[in-house]
């Protein structure tokens, strides 16, 4: 796009955004974009207007309504600018209003800049606060997955794509690699482009009005929040009959033994409304944070960390990991819990902590590390870092896949054809071995 076209489309943009006659004009070689009620320049200089009522140009003198119409886009140009410019020096996230103010004030000096020129870092930063990486995500096709987004981290997906926007729309981070970083890295992420490519991207949605909302929870006031180790102590363990055993025998067609062997192992803890909180912990066994999964929900602790979710062999040669504490314990139940095996989960991330567990494991003598992630994409994606894992340690890998997408739904269907195996209970309290 030509800076003309890209000083054109904002002009036009502009005009029905504000809903005030624009004139674009050229000064010097460098073109502008300002309501027609401001421009006091050379009538030489215009090279174009856009009238929003479409009855032609603001600067001429038919113009139907003359002076009425104006004096109406006068007040109406003094009221939003009122309204807007405050707002955008106080929200340096607010996408929308960013966007208004970006096509009201652009010069041809910034999109030359950012089509390929020399940008100076005051002019990449200035770009950097106009558009979020919301915006660069929902203009690519990603939509907010709002059941497991938070304030705080917003899930966006596209197909098998996840991306979690962080930092206030300024950061982000794909949950299925390493890749991560501002919103000119993700333009670069998405599009395989280079650097000078992606302000070219980023630059051409400083205008863009997202249609979908960023993530708009409301903060509440509540009192300071306990400890992670205080609130899982809180909770309740499992009991035969309690709300929680019966969604894991019903819901997920566990059976006895092997709920009963993670009680054993104090793995499991009762959740709100009948959910299961599985337990993740650090290299010395404490506790760091929990997988949340009930009937109606599902998600990760508050304040909590993610590691690993582990529950077998205190000594094992064999690690299977899996992508949910829920997969975790049907795959032991299919397996009937091998001595040998040590059944992990990584709560559908890959965080530093969970790395460094699972390299600890995999670099113990003789370990076997397998790939027991979901049969789909995201699956696929979990296994290949798995495989780069046991390549860089040298232990022995495999790939192990559900014949359904996941080993909770294999399990189920086991049930309903009758092939349940009897559960062999030989699971203890999991402590990963130290670093």
């Amino acid at each position: 796009m030509s800076d003309l076209s890209l000083a054109q489309n904002h002009a036009f943009d502009l005009a029905r955004t504000l809903m005030v006659p624009v004139t674009l004009f050229e000064i010097d070689g460098e073109i502008g974009v300002m309501p027609s009620a401001e421009y006091d320049g050379d009538e030489d200089a215009i090279i174009n207007e856009y009238d929003p009522f479409a009855y032609g140009s603001a600067h001429c003198a038919d113009h139907p309504f003359g002076e009425a119409r104006a004096a109406c886009a006068d007040a109406r140009a003094r009221r939003l600018r009122r309204e807007l410019v405050p707002q955008i020096c106080t929200l340096r996230t607010a996408p929308l209003h960013a966007s208004i103010f970006a096509a009201w004030a652009l010069t041809v000096r910034t999109v030359r800049k950012a089509t390929g020129g020399d940008m100076e870092k005051n002019d990449i930063e200035e770009l950097r606060t106009r558009v979020g990486c919301a915006a660069v995500l929902e203009h690519e096709g990603f939509a907010i997955d709002r059941k497991e987004s938070t304030r705080r981290a917003v899930k966006f997906r596209r197909d098998d794509d996840i991306v979690i926007v962080i930092h206030g729309d300024r950061g982000w981070f794909d949950a299925r690699s390493d890749a991560k970083g501002d919103v000119f890295a993700l333009a670069s992420y998405l599009h395989a482009i280079g650097f000078a490519e992606a302000l070219t991207a980023v630059g051409d949605l400083v205008a863009f009005q997202p249609t979908m909302p960023t993530w708009e929870k409301p903060l509440h006031q509540t009192q300071p929040m306990a400890s992670v180790a205080d609130r899982w102590n809180h909770r309740k363990r499992l009991w035969r009959a309690s709300a929680t055993w019966t969604y894991l025998r019903q819901c997920r067609a566990l059976p006895w033994q092997i709920i009963s062997a993670a009680i054993e192992a104090d793995v499991l803890r009762e959740g709100p409304h009948g959910s299961m909180w599985a337990k993740h912990v650090d290299e010395a066994g404490a506790v760091i944070g929990w997988e949340e999964r009930g009937p109606d929900w599902r998600g990760f602790s508050t304040g909590g960390a993610k590691a690993l979710f582990g529950l077998g062999s205190n000594n094992p040669r064999r690690i299977c990991v899996t992508e949910a504490a829920i997969d975790a314990l049907s795959l032991a139940v299919i397996e009937q819990t091998r001595t040998d095996t040590l059944y992990v989960s990584t709560g559908g991330g890959w965080s530093p902590l969970t790395a460094l567990a699972l390299d600890t494991l995999a670099s113990g003598k003789g370990a076997w590390l397998v790939a027991a992630t979901d049969n789909n994409v995201q699956g696929e994606v979990f296994a290949d870092r798995l495989r780069q894992m046991a390549d860089s340690t040298s232990c022995d890998f495999s790939r192990l896949r559900p014949r359904c997408e996941d080993w909770n739904e294999e399990l189920k269907e086991r049930r309903e054809r009758g092939e349940l195996p009897h559960t062999r209970v030989s699971a203890s309290r999991v402590k990963l071995p130290p670093a």
